[in-house]
């Protein structure tokens, strides 16, 4: 990634031509058009003409001594009307041949017409002007041309390499010192670079602050803002935009921006042709994990980033989903197929992998809508698409941002919790741990392990060397609460050698199976072992 440059201007403004000494002398004074100095200025054209347009194409700063004005105010708007037109940057009258003040009428027409109007007190040599003016726009046009190629070149390496989206985006703003953002043809904010800028102010509203810019035919600046707008293509035809956000409204575009901003659409497009992208799903999976650990520098910011990739979040409930898998095919997109799905059953959801084996779903709802069903409905479409083993886990709603990633952690700590054990349930919610799952989680624990090993140690030896039963018997009288006869029934044994299993396990523990907190405490070491067992996959 080339360093970020300082910024090369490759063209004058009318407020730099009059700054140059050659003029300076002439005791300029702005009369009109004030907010536009900013205007570029590719040209100075000298004319006593009253039928400029016919000589102009646009751009040019056309200097007279209005020797040819006539008197009569409407052939004054008349010739102002053709340089607005035209495209013309701006009118410099010198006073003292034609006039000793500019007519008001050619001021009022300037001012009507936002076309800038600078009066000359002292005469200046025109040529001098145009001498001084040329060289120094020809000696632009020339860094633009070698700026140009040094941007070809940029572009060029990242496409031969595969660069993707987001080093292209950043790419861009880093050449234009201006935000970027890439969206899609709908106007969500797939992607951005800010340059270290809040997103609140940047994206907020930005759907229909972006339907307010039409893609224009060349760039220039559009909408109400002034922004640059580049399309972006993909096999199919139109896919989106590249926005540069440098809000110079009413004003000349850089044209090294504009350069800038043409090369990496190009490459934008060319990466999308090249075949499937994907990149829906890495602004959600980026989006995703960004809210996930609070990378986001406020709630506003982080609201306004979910709300231009097209999640509601204002005014809605939020609910953080994680599914759990142990897909081992060579499928890179399951959660493309999750968001499909859900997209075809019309939930609102950011859907993207957060962690391998793990797909995050961040839901939008309304907030007299039951969230269950659609918990369920995800639940079914993760068994459908990821198999049996699929673990759905649901946080609580929230309904701000800035509590979505402790309903996250709660979820994940739920999904993690679940075993082949648990009740079997199209979803899952951190009520739904209990004391089995709880302890699942906390098996590799060294603490909880050397407890267990303390409570039963006696009774795997016993049944190591002599090929026992006795840890299944505990375990069946356990599971039935102190219950001997369900106990004996589950273990498939008699009443009476069960019994007398009961008793050599009191004996080698040196324990009271009656007492109560005895037997939660071998209880929990059961369960313990168990965890640890069922952690360490089969052969």
């Amino acid at each position: 990634m080339p360093p970020r440059r300082p910024a090369t201007r490759h063209f004058l403004t009318i407020e730099e031509v009059l700054r140059l000494p050659v003029l300076v002398e002439g005791m300029p004074r702005v009369l009109a058009g004030q907010s536009h100095l900013d205007r570029a200025v590719r040209w100075v054209h000298v004319t006593e003409l009253l039928n400029p347009a016919d000589f102009l194409e646009g751009g040019e700063l056309v200097l007279t001594t209005g020797m040819p004005y006539p008197e009569d105010a409407s052939e004054l708007r008349d010739y102002v009307d053709q340089l607005a037109d035209v495209g013309a940057a701006g009118l410099i009258v010198e006073l003292g041949h034609r006039y000793r003040k500019v007519p008001e009428e050619l001021v009022a027409a300037c001012r009507a017409r936002e076309v800038p109007l600078v009066e000359l007190a002292r005469g200046v040599r025109f040529i001098d002007v145009t001498q001084t003016v040329h060289a120094l726009i020809l000696d632009g046009q020339g860094a633009l041309l070698r700026r140009g190629r040094d941007i070809q070149d940029i572009f060029t390496a990242l496409t031969l390499r595969g660069a993707g989206p987001e080093e292209l985006v950043h790419t861009t703003a880093e050449l234009t010192g201006a935000p970027v953002v890439l969206e899609d043809l709908t106007h969500r904010v797939l992607m951005c670079e800010l340059l270290g800028r809040p997103y609140e102010p940047v994206v907020s509203a930005w759907s229909r602050r972006s339907r307010a810019a039409p893609t224009l035919e060349k760039i220039t600046p559009s909408g109400p803002e002034g922004w640059l707008i580049a399309p972006v293509q993909d096999p199919h035809g139109p896919w989106g935009r590249l926005v540069l956000l440098e809000g110079r409204l009413n004003a000349e575009p850089d044209p090294e921006h504009v350069l800038v901003l043409e090369r990496a659409a190009v490459a934008l497009t060319m990466a999308r042709l090249a075949g499937p992208a994907w990149w829906e799903r890495r602004a959600h999976r980026s989006v995703l994990r960004d809210l996930y650990e609070r990378r986001f520098r406020s709630p506003a910011d982080a609201r306004a980033r979910a709300e231009a990739l097209g999640l509601p979040a204002f005014g809605h409930r939020l609910f953080a989903v994680v599914i759990r898998h142990t897909h081992t095919g060579h499928d890179e997109h399951l959660d493309e197929r999750i968001a499909k799905a859900l997209a075809q059953t019309g939930i609102r959801a950011l859907t993207g992998e957060t962690a391998p084996g793990r797909i995050g779903v961040l839901l939008a709802l309304a907030q007299a809508s039951a969230w269950q069903p659609v918990a369920e409905r995800i639940g079914r479409l993760a068994r459908e698409e990821l198999g049996p083993e699929a673990v759905v886990a649901v946080g609580p709603g929230v309904t701000d941002l800035s509590g979505i990633a402790r309903s996250w952690q709660e979820a994940e700590q739920t999904a993690e919790a679940i075993t082949p054990a648990s009740p079997e349930r199209w979803f899952y919610v951190p009520a739904d741990v209990e004391l089995p799952e709880l302890l699942g989680v906390l098996r590799e624990d060294t603490r909880l392990q050397r407890y267990a090993e303390r409570q039963l140690i006696r009774l795997i030896e016993h049944d190591d060397r002599n090929s026992g039963d006795l840890l299944p018997a505990l375990r069946a009288y356990l599971t039935a609460a102190g219950n001997k006869s369900v106990a004996a029934k589950r273990a498939g044994m008699s009443r009476q050698a069960y019994y007398q299993r009961l008793h050599t396990i009191e004996r080698l523990l040196g324990c009271d199976l009656e007492s109560g907190l005895q037997r939660t405490s071998l209880h929990v070491a059961v369960l313990v072992l168990d965890a640890g067992e069922a952690a360490v996959p089969s052969t």
